[in-house]
């Protein structure tokens, strides 16, 4: 571990906490908005813990998931959609505080926010079996194929979990109408996971008949 590493990383984290809660609370114009501390604290807590681990145990994946930029010109357009939906997202649930749109109940909520915290975990275990995770779209030197526990079960286990993690979230925010928005990120991902499948197939040895083994990309027995 670095000291250019930790300041990189309490950066992003300050600024991902500071523009996350300027979109969320701005638009409700008020700190009142308990369903976005709810979302604050569950996204950010558990994301300072996971920093802290693999900054101590890993600091070398810390290294790649903060300093992550696409090359790859149909990724990059899949990464802006992605934030572009996030930042529609969170301004639409804010608003629908301010002027007292639907807000789903309470029970809704508190089931979404397990759901977030599951998707955590999940999200987690995946970074503690594939050594090579990174966020955008290479292949590394040494690379293998990871093919045991959840790469056993499906080829893409961490878009499995953000695809939980990003439904939940407007169901935290309490926001029907922020989850019709999010309702693109499965779309979004798919198209992501056919293009670094082909990438994979012609760069990285051994992914073909890993394809084989494992039949399901996303979600077992459906996709």
């Amino acid at each position: 571990m670095t000291s250019k590493l930790f300041i990189q990383a309490i950066i992003k984290f300050v600024a991902g906490v500071i523009l996350a809660g300027l979109f969320i609370f701005l638009p409700a114009g008020s700190l009142s908005y308990v369903n976005g501390w709810i979302f604050m604290g569950i996204l950010f807590i558990p994301m300072l813990i996971s920093g802290i681990v693999m900054m101590i145990k890993n600091p070398l994946l810390l290294e790649k998931r903060l300093n992550a930029k696409e090359k790859q010109k149909e990724q990059s357009v899949v990464i802006k959609l992605s934030g572009l939906m996030f930042l529609a997202g969170f301004v639409l649930a804010g608003f629908g505080y301010r002027f007292g749109w639907y807000i789903l109940p309470k029970t809704v909520v508190i089931i979404a926010s397990v759901i977030f915290l599951a998707a955590y975990v999940l999200y987690a275990e995946v970074m503690r079996e594939n050594i090579y995770l990174s966020r955008t779209i290479e292949v590394q030197e040494n690379q293998k194929v990871i093919d045991t526990g959840l790469y056993g079960i499906v080829r893409h286990p961490m878009y499995s979990a953000t695809l939980l993690l990003f439904l939940s979230i407007p169901l935290v925010l309490g926001s029907v109408y922020s989850f019709i928005i999010f309702l693109a990120y499965p779309f979004i991902i798919a198209n992501r996971i056919k293009n670094e499948e082909k990438f994979l197939e012609k760069e990285l040895f051994g992914y073909t008949e890993y394809k084989r083994k494992v039949k399901y990309r996303l979600i077992p027995f459906i996709w």
